[in-house]
């Protein structure tokens, strides 16, 4: 199954609150590269994925959050 980045983040607790929200919604989200931006000095880009098929119901869920928040 191909997996698709449909966030990014700086910091690892940014992406897993983002990841957080994706499977409560019933998305099948990972985060990949936390292990490295914690034992990393520097930038480091951590990425919240899911599935291809998903990729797009994910982006709009997050877009949602992002203007609710504003």
């Amino acid at each position: 199954m191909d997996r698709v980045t449909v966030f990014t983040a700086s910091y690892p607790l940014q992406a897993q609150i983002v990841c957080s929200r994706l499977q409560t919604a019933g998305f099948n989200a990972s985060v990949e590269g936390e292990a490295l931006a914690l034992n990393t000095v520097g930038y480091v880009v951590i990425r919240v994925q899911v599935s291809a098929q998903e990729a797009l119901e994910a982006r709009n869920l997050i877009q949602a959050c992002e203007e609710n928040q504003s």
